[in-house]
This record gives structure tokens, C-alpha cells and sequence, in this order.
């Protein structure tokens, strides 16, 4: 049990980690720039810059992961259904931007096993602790 929480929280901090740094890039510059992207990648998508995308990006993807981090890690009630959600809004997340300007870095099936492994691993702790709670009734 121990190590499912470990490894749940070190999956989240590595997407805090790609999150924030490029989620703020977008929010500071929307039409992409200092990623190296322009907004015309984004022609088939709903979106006519950054800004949006980096907002989930930094707000979602990040700063909720790493409160979702700390919470593991510290093995919060409700931990595990916060890990779920959070998988589960990545691989949403990353199915998006695969449907909206097509797959165009590794980075992207990437990210979408990630969020499989925080549902999996999410899942495993909530078994865990149903299990203890019966055992301990």
C-alpha cells in the first residue's frame, strides 16, 4: 500500500513538473513563442491561441497535481479518488490536443500512459483501503 501511494505521488509531481514551466510559457506568451509553437497549429482546433490550453495546463494539469502529490504522499482519505479524476483529466486532456492538432510528439502518448498509470495506480489504493477497512470491521 505503501509503495502504491509512493509511486502515485512521484507520477504526479512529474507531470506538475512538465505543467507548470509549460503552462505558464503559454499564459505569458499565448500565441506560443516561447515554446517554440505557433497559433497556427492550432487551425483545427476550438481554440485561436494558448491561453486556455496554459490555463489548464498550469492550473489543472499542474497545481491541482501537486496538491494531489502532497495528499498521496501523505495518504489522504480521499487520495485516491483525486488520483483517479486527475488520470482521467490528463488522458481527456492529451486525447484533445491529439484530436485537435493531431499527434506531433512523443510527449503526448506519453502523457496518456501516465494518466492510465495514476487511474491503475489510484484504483489499486482505493482497493487497498476498502480491504483494510473491512479487515479492521
Amino acid at each position: 500500500m505503501k509503495r502504491a501511494n509512493l509511486q502515485l505521488g512521484l507520477i504526479q509531481l512529474l507531470v506538475v513538473i512538465g505543467a507548470i514551466p509549460a503552462g505558464y510559457l503559454f499564459l505569458s506568451a499565448p500565441d506560443g513563442s516561447k515554446l517554440g509553437m505557433t497559433v497556427e497549429a492550432l487551425a483545427g482546433s476550438p481554440f485561436k491561441d494558448y491561453f486556455i490550453p496554459g490555463l489548464y495546463l498550469f492550473i489543472v494539469n499542474g497545481l491541482f497535481n501537486l496538491v494531489a502529490s502532497i495528499l498521496t504522499l501523505y495518504k489522504f482519505k480521499y487520495s485516491s479518488f483525486i488520483g483517479m479524476a486527475l488520470g482521467l483529466s490528463l488522458i481527456v486532456w492529451v486525447s484533445v490536443q491529439v484530436y485537435s492538432v493531431g499527434l506531433t510528439h512523443f510527449l503526448q502518448p506519453t502523457y496518456f500512459i501516465i494518466g492510465i498509470a495514476e487511474i491503475v495506480l489510484s484504483i489499486s489504493i482505493f482497493r487497498s483501503e476498502k480491504l483494510k477497512n473491512i479487515i479492521n470491521n
